[in-house]
């Protein structure tokens, strides 16, 4: 889908650790800033397979977001 918009340097699509499924997304990385916008452009809101895809560029991800279970711990304090 993203290669008539542009190379397409790699595509990371994101699966369940535990069963393998895909999670509903991925990462498309594409060798030009101006390819990448047009696929933005292009993509976003068009239905694959019966689903409308959400096409945006990914932000950074942000501390504490992730749903992990690594909580720090704290002492109480008395």
């Amino acid at each position: 889908m993203f290669e008539q918009y542009g190379t397409v340097d790699r595509v990371n699509l994101v699966t369940d650790r535990d069963t393998g499924r895909s999670r509903g997304f991925a990462f498309v990385e594409m060798s030009q800033t101006a390819e990448a916008d047009r696929a933005i452009a292009g993509l976003n809101g068009t239905n694959f397979e019966g689903r409308a895809l959400n096409v945006n560029e990914a932000r950074p991800k942000t501390q504490g977001s992730g749903g992990g279970y690594a909580r720090q711990r704290r002492e109480p304090r008395w």
